[in-house]
């Protein structure tokens, strides 16, 4: 009898841990989940709708809110340019981590710890804190360049907004991908070798197809961060004339709507930019938890 009960009491505090894990995974999804169905409900509303029960449901679906954020207030235009920079700086991020991390975690030369303690370092420095000095860098090499060719092209251009982007993004994705990268045995880049291959040839296609579940969680988590940028955007784009990209933009549709009182616009303003972001998760959903597990499973 007495062994029996001490086999209860681990389960049953198993069960009422597990319990407990279960009662705050249901809170933590329900505080996100309710917000973003608001908005969502909230973005097909028409105006007189909120000035009753926020709560409520919508009378029918609004769409003309959708058409006013996306061409009154150039939702189009923004998203357009916010394309353009997130899909630029992952390509010139991808094509510098990538070689980068496959070096520093496979070969080993003079300076790779050095360069590798550089890296580790740049995780520690917040870019909001350094946005001033990149914009003081920026503006002084614009103002050479006007004394020099009589234009400047370093400030209020979403190609260099791009390259900051990316740049700013090194430390953590060659940080990420060279921890990937060591765990994988060099038997099949051996046996490349031996068949005439190069190292090129080697790390496009033996180590990448391999690394691929963490190359896709690297392109989303930077996906992420680019498309969701506000703080250097807003500073390195400050002329009133300058192409905005989409959080800015939604920053100033907020800031005109309420004080037109569109609220439907405004919210539908905030779905176009959510429903990206959310495309993407669901299509790399499966890509992105294996990404973050195997690479802890392996070694």
């Amino acid at each position: 009898m007495e062994h029996t009960q001490e086999q209860k009491t681990p389960r049953s505090a198993e069960g009422l841990y597990k319990f407990f894990i279960y009662l705050v995974l249901i809170l933590l999804a329900v505080t996100i989940l309710v917000p973003v169905a608001w908005v969502f409900m909230a973005s097909i509303k028409q105006n007189s709708e909120f000035y009753g029960n926020p709560w409520s449901l919508p009378m029918g679906f609004y769409w003309q809110n959708f058409v006013n954020a996306w061409n009154g207030a150039k939702m189009g235009q923004y998203m357009l340019n916010s394309v353009m920079v997130t899909a630029l700086a992952l390509a010139l991020l991808l094509v510098i981590a990538l070689p980068a991390a496959y070096c520093l975690s496979r070969f080993h030369f003079r300076g790779s710890g050095l360069l590798n303690t550089l890296f580790m370092a740049g995780l520690f420095i917040n870019v909001n804190y350094i946005v001033v000095p990149i914009f003081l860098m920026l503006r002084d090499g614009d103002t050479w360049l006007k004394n020099v060719f009589g234009s400047g092209f370093l400030l209020n251009n979403l190609v260099v907004l791009a390259v900051v982007y990316a740049a700013t993004a090194l430390p953590f994705t060659i940080y990420l991908l060279s921890g990937y990268f060591a765990t994988l045995p060099h038997d099949f880049e051996e046996a490349a070798y031996i068949d005439g291959a190069g190292y090129f040839s080697a790390m496009v296609k033996i180590i990448f197809p391999m690394a691929k579940p963490s190359i896709i969680t690297i392109i989303l988590f930077n996906f992420l961060s680019f498309w969701n940028e506000y703080i250097i955007s807003m500073t390195l784009m400050s002329s009133t004339s300058a192409p905005r990209t989409l959080p800015v933009g939604l920053l100033n549709l907020m800031q005109a709507q309420q004080s037109a009182a569109q609220y439907g616009t405004m919210y539908a303003g905030l779905v176009l930019v959510m429903l990206p972001t959310l495309i993407l998760y669901i299509c790399v959903q499966k890509q992105l938890t294996q990404g973050m597990t195997v690479g802890g499973l392996k070694g």
